[in-house]
């Protein structure tokens, strides 16, 4: 039994693959005390990476969408989606995303100085025709039934 035990932390730790994609579960400490669990999912096959943050009202789900050049990101206390077009220079691929996951759990250090910092305009960045197959199907599935906002980069990288 303990053998098993241990099995089962390693893969919740470093992860576990099956058909073509990986999930990863990541505790993080907060500043109160408190943790936010991470739970983020890569799919190869369909070049996506799933990020869900499991924190109370503050709980969000964010698709990284490189098939179709698009980052959506949907707070779940807010009933909207924001989306914005993915930067390829600013953006990690899949595989250094995984090398990130895999560095912080391993190295147990889950500190990163590295911002984008993304803005929206309610009443000017409402999107209200919009063309999913030019979005994709997981941004679809994420945001279909909530009112969907444009973003827009306002500040570089805070290195």
């Amino acid at each position: 039994m303990k053998i098993f035990v241990v099995f089962l932390v390693v893969l919740a730790i470093f992860g576990t693959q099956s058909h073509g994609y990986e999930v990863y579960n990541i505790i993080s400490q907060v500043n109160n005390g408190g943790s936010v669990q991470e739970t983020v999912t890569i799919d190869s096959e369909k070049d996506i990476a799933i990020i869900n943050i499991h924190a109370g009202l503050c709980s969000s789900t964010t698709i990284f969408d490189y098939k179709h050049g698009y980052i959506a990101s949907r707070v779940l206390s807010r009933r909207a989606c924001y989306i914005l077009k993915m930067n390829r220079q600013t953006t990690p691929t899949l595989d250094q995303l995984k090398q990130h996951i895999y560095d912080m759990q391993a190295l147990d250090n889950i500190f990163s100085n590295k911002y984008i910092w993304v803005k929206y305009n309610p009443l000017q960045s409402l999107i209200t025709n919009v063309d999913w197959f030019l979005l994709g199907s997981p941004t679809e599935q994420l945001c279909k039934h909530v009112p969907l906002y444009k973003g827009e980069v306002v500040g570089d990288t805070g290195e």
